[in-house]
């Protein structure tokens, strides 16, 4: 390693957002780059821009252990930055950072991630500062609830994405509940609600949208929005094909007033609901790097790069200015399944005749792939060998 540059240490090395950060700086000839995950050999660990790949314990299978290993690491290597890109590594790394002295992140405190990490707060503040959120009632376990009083459709969200409980993590999901026989399933199949605080929540119909963002310790740097064309699955998740869009003026004022509200710094996402008569409603915050990072950095805008040059007071080496409108980028394997999905579904076979031909159909212009990239091709080969294995 040169080390006249400063020297990152990417985690979670096989998420898609770490690879886009790892190309990011890499690329950019200003920082050394190595990768770390728990996994044999990671999509970030694969690029060329990686000088050393590192396997850690399993975060989410052990927690402590891979604590444990980031202290004895850090304490005999040298990086001036490490960069989780997960939910779970980012929050350990905070929750335990007075065990790290030598492990430097480029958040918020933990108190004030928590704070728009746990939903609970999260509406409190939101509603604060005069942002919209769905009606809400907090409980602090399941016996609380009186279900001959629900109205329905009604949702159900844990206060956290993730619990981390007695020495291990309880993995939680957001469910959208129907109707009385969809309840009983839920309870069912939703045991951490016995002991783990959640909402009821009215549900909003209409779509999704979101704005990402960069604080640097309390002050907006940079705004971006996306629009999601397709989506694994169909009917609404992760992002398989997305375009740029200007970043929505309502959305934008909301996100500020919530983020300058925390003294935000580092990165964030803010995702509302917009109703069908176009108002939007806060749904919530995440506080690390998203799946279509990559996007981004396509249309102009290198989050990456302007976290670590702002975190670690360097002269700035991305501009915020404008970026690129109506930028695509598509996730293929991820398509892929996607159109999989679709066409087991009930849909009429015109719609899945439509459906075939837009996965066919190829943009000569505007639209990168997320991982097959000509100057960096390995990540797309290990993306290919792991995804052929989960279909053993």
């Amino acid at each position: 390693m040169d080390r006249e540059k400063p020297c990152v240490l990417v985690l979670d090395a096989n998420q898609r957002s770490a690879l886009a950060v790892t190309r990011s700086l890499g690329k950019s000839g200003h920082y050394d780059i190595s990768t770390a995950d728990s996994v044999p050999s990671a999509l970030g660990g694969a690029s060329r821009y990686s000088q050393t790949y590192y396997r850690y314990p399993d975060p989410n299978q052990y927690p402590k252990e891979f604590v444990r290993w980031i202290s004895d690491f850090s304490s005999k290597h040298h990086f001036d930055l490490y960069m989780p890109t997960t939910e779970v590594t980012s929050q350990l790394l905070l929750q335990f950072q007075e065990d790290l002295p030598h492990v430097e992140l480029p958040f918020a405190s933990y108190t004030n991630v928590m704070a728009l990490a746990q939903k609970a707060s999260l509406v409190k503040l939101a509603q604060e500062h005069d942002i919209a959120v769905p009606k809400s009632a907090v409980y602090e376990s399941r016996d609380q609830v009186d279900a001959g009083e629900l109205t329905f459709p009604v949702v159900i969200k844990p206060a956290l994405s993730h619990i981390f409980r007695d020495d291990h993590w309880v993995h939680t999901q957001v469910k959208v509940i129907k109707d009385m026989a969809g309840w009983n399933n839920a309870m069912q199949a939703m045991h951490y609600l016995d002991y783990a605080p959640f909402m009821l929540q009215e549900f909003i119909p209409g779509h999704g949208s979101g704005v990402f963002c960069i604080y640097n310790r309390g002050k907006p740097v940079q705004f971006f929005a996306h629009q999601r064309l397709r989506e694994k699955p169909p009917e609404g998740g992760v992002s398989v094909l997305s375009r740029s869009i200007p970043v929505p003026e309502d959305l934008k004022a909301a996100s500020e007033r919530l983020l300058n509200a925390v003294s935000w710094h580092g990165v964030a996402m803010v995702e509302f609901r917009v109703s069908n008569e176009g108002k939007p409603y806060l749904m919530e915050v995440n506080t690390r790097f998203w799946g279509s990072l990559q996007l981004a950095i396509d249309a102009g805008v290198d989050f990456p790069l302007m976290l670590a040059d702002l975190h670690l007071d360097r002269p700035p080496t991305s501009t915020n200015a404008g970026y690129k409108d109506d930028q695509r980028l598509r996730w293929v394997l991820g398509d892929l399944d996607s159109l999989y999905i679709f066409m087991k579904s009930s849909y009429p076979i015109r719609r899945k005749i439509r459906r075939i031909m837009e996965f066919l159909s190829i943009r000569f212009y505007g639209q990168k792939h997320e991982i097959n990239r000509l100057h960096d091709l390995r990540p797309a080969w290990i993306e290919l060998k792991q995804y052929l294995k989960s279909l053993r």
